[in-house]
């Protein structure tokens, strides 16, 4: 028998592959955008085929290298590399049903929809922020546990949108801050944008602004094998983080159509793929994959199986197994509990007034000192936010073994970092910044809750309680479109025992953020009664019963519980009985039994309580029931002005209530 010497394949056929079955895929859906998939196919092949370390068959290896295409609407780039490495849930049925209801090849790439998809990159310059808190966390979790349980890189391919999107400004500065030289981008440079050329909207020398920002820049010819993988060899030696500017032609391998906008964002059609198979000498039918440039790419598997083994060995012979698996593993409830149970014990005690900001950060005392791997932060606000707790030391480029993380004023990219440190694994992580500000970093909060990362976001100033800063900074109308959000969980506690409880749910989140709004003003504790149970946990609550059937709730979030209380005592003066319901969490009480819900809300009438707007109270009020808040924007004076000027009072809340028993 005569043995056949196996084809070699070469890296320009295994990325005709990816070209092949990206035009495939995006005719069949009729829907999808095959350029940079097309053009990229040859970065991406030789990064695959020459360095990347995964393991298909162990998706969640932790010392996998990460691999985010950040220009999202690239998703075919990634699946059909993961069908070519031999993922188990990326056969080509899911290829064949790109984009259709029920398939794991969502549109763009979706983090737990199909293994090997680390993070979801939709909204561009999401990715590249990402990202850079993925390089973050592998440094930071290498200073932990060393070289031998961590050492991995984390690529990037991004587009011309994501490096015009603000955010990748705020990311590329704190990566090259931060010195994180794990981190490699390669920028598809190929000049086209939706609406055309590049130069109909930017003349920014991208090469120049990320070497402004710290960075080791090279440029190459995308599609030069032995080029690109030279530069990725000099970016991987480098202590910087790295941008490799790849020159490429959108579409590459499209004869009529390559080089052109219109190839960005729309199937080829038949005629064209006919064309791109002759000129690409892939004469085969569509979704084929010829056996030898498949095994060619599962090498790449066995590669990293191989690697996997060999890391698996050293962490079963290393003293710091344990602590790493811990580290990777979900929070110790069982230990947090007891302390946050232990430390409420003391608040009701000692009944201290604090601000919520403050009684936050005394919370984290306790939260901190539990878990060993909590990492905090704030957006250059770490005193007005209260987020850095007494133990914590800073990370840096010459030390990443601290816990807390100065983002600077960059919101929206300390947000994106969030999700990459969680989305690496290996910590709990938080960071804050003024409850107006959100909006600075709602695409990232967004992603947060679509991914199911349990983040927490810390954001103080809640209310025109603040004071003097203004309406600027008094976010009337921003707690309102955060629990519009869906899978995020909003706290608005009401004094410094609700804040210790809140933070217990944060800290033990699975699969959800949670954002917490706090005062910047003394509150007093109202619970002054310990309890070991999670009241908080509940969304809602009864803080104050009547003796006798209720003439009316009063229903109050944060700082507006004092003043709901103080009405309800001149309720009673009158004769009336008033309950008052604290509710600082309006998911967590959706979540309830109905008839829980119904025994808080009770059947009397009610007047909701918070300096906001009214929007999404339907959870507790009926239409007829009564609100006292806000319905503008607020003003610049002492906070105590400002809640008499916009008629925040008990006396407006007793009103209110007389108002509805009198319409009853």
């Amino acid at each position: 028998m005569t043995v056949q010497t196996p084809v070699k394949v070469d890296e320009t056929t295994m990325a005709n592959a990816i070209r092949a079955l990206t035009m495939d895929a995006v005719q069949a859906a009729n829907s999808g955008h095959p350029g940079a998939p097309m053009g990229l196919a040859d970065v991406a092949t030789v990064l695959f085929n020459r360095f990347v370390k995964v393991d298909p068959a162990d998706h969640k290896w932790p010392d996998r290298d990460r691999f985010v295409m950040s220009a999202g609407h690239g998703s075919m780039l990634v699946y059909a590399i993961n069908h070519l490495l031999g993922y188990a849930d990326m056969d080509a049925d899911q290829l064949r049903n790109f984009r259709q209801m029920g398939s794991r090849t969502a549109g763009h790439p979706e983090y737990g929809h199909a293994m090997g998809i680390e993070t979801t990159t939709g909204p561009l310059g999401q990715g590249i922020s990402t990202a850079v808190g993925m390089a973050l966390a592998e440094r930071m979790h290498n200073a932990r546990f060393g070289d031998e349980l961590v050492d991995h890189f984390t690529y990037v391919l991004a587009g011309d949108g994501c490096l015009m999107e603000g955010i990748s400004h705020e990311a590329i500065d704190l990566a090259g801050h931060l010195g994180l030289g794990r981190l490699v981008v390669f920028w598809d440079d190929n000049r086209i944008t939706i609406d055309g050329p590049t130069d109909l909207s930017t003349s920014m020398d991208q090469r120049a602004r990320f070497e402004a920002a710290g960075w080791h820049v090279q440029a190459v010819d995308g599609h030069n094998p032995e080029a690109i993988a030279r530069v990725i060899e000099n970016a991987r030696k480098d202590l910087r983080p790295s941008l490799i500017a790849c020159r490429t032609t959108i579409g590459k391998g499209a004869p009529n159509m390559q080089g052109s906008h219109k190839v960005h964002g729309s199937p080829l059609g038949a005629d064209e793929i006919a064309a791109t198979r002759d000129a690409l000498n892939w004469p085969h039918d569509p979704f084929v994959v010829p056996t030898e440039v498949k095994a060619a790419w599962e090498a790449i598997a066995t590669r990293g199986a191989n690697a996997r083994a060999n890391w698996t060995t050293r962490k079963e012979a290393s003293p710091k197994a344990a602590d790493f698996d811990r580290s990777l593993s979900a929070p110790d409830a069982q230990g947090l509990n007891a302390a946050i149970t232990a430390y409420k014990r003391r608040l009701s005690k000692d009944q201290p007034k604090v601000a919520t900001r403050k009684a936050s950060e005394m919370a984290l005392e306790v939260v901190n000192a539990t878990l060993p791997n909590s990492v905090g932060g704030s957006a250059d606000l770490t005193g007005s936010n209260n987020t850095r707790t007494s133990a914590m030391k800073p990370v840096s480029r010459n030390d990443y073994s601290g816990d807390y993380i100065h983002y600077g004023i960059r919101e929206h990219g300390m947000a994106a970092a969030m999700n990459g440190i969680a989305l690496h694994g290996g910590f709990f992580t938080y960071g804050g910044t003024f409850l107006a500000f959100a909006d600075y970093c709602r695409p990232s909060i967004r992603l947060s809750a679509l991914m199911g990362v349990p983040v927490a976001y810390v954001m103080t100033h809640d209310s025109i309680g603040l004071g003097e800063d203004g309406p600027t900074h008094q976010p009337v109308e921003t707690i309102a479109s955060l629990r519009a959000m869906p899978n995020l969980t909003v706290f608005r506690p009401a004094d410094a025992v609700e804040t210790a409880e809140a933070w217990e749910l944060c800290a033990t989140s699975e699969a959800t953020p949670t954002l917490l709004c706090l005062s910047r003003q003394n509150l007093p504790t109202l619970r002054t009664t310990h309890t070991d149970a999670n009241l908080t946990a509940r969304g809602a609550y009864v803080l104050r019963e009547t003796a006798g059937a209720r003439d009316v709730t009063l229903i109050a979030t944060g700082s507006e519980v004092e003043i709901a209380l103080e009405a309800a005592d001149m309720l009673a003066a009158e004769g009336i009985r008033a309950a008052v319901v604290s509710a600082p969490s309006f998911e967590l009480f959706a979540a309830q039994p109905a008839a829980y819900r119904v025994l808080v809300r009770g059947t009397a009438p009610r007047v909701g309580v918070e300096a906001a707007i009214r929007q999404g109270w339907e959870l507790f009020l009926e239409r007829n029931d009564g609100f006292v808040g806000m319905s503008s924007f607020g003003a610049s004076a002492p906070a105590d002005e400002l809640y008499r000027h916009f008629n925040i009072t008990a006396e407006a809340i007793a009103a209110s209530a007389k108002n509805q028993i009198n319409k009853g």
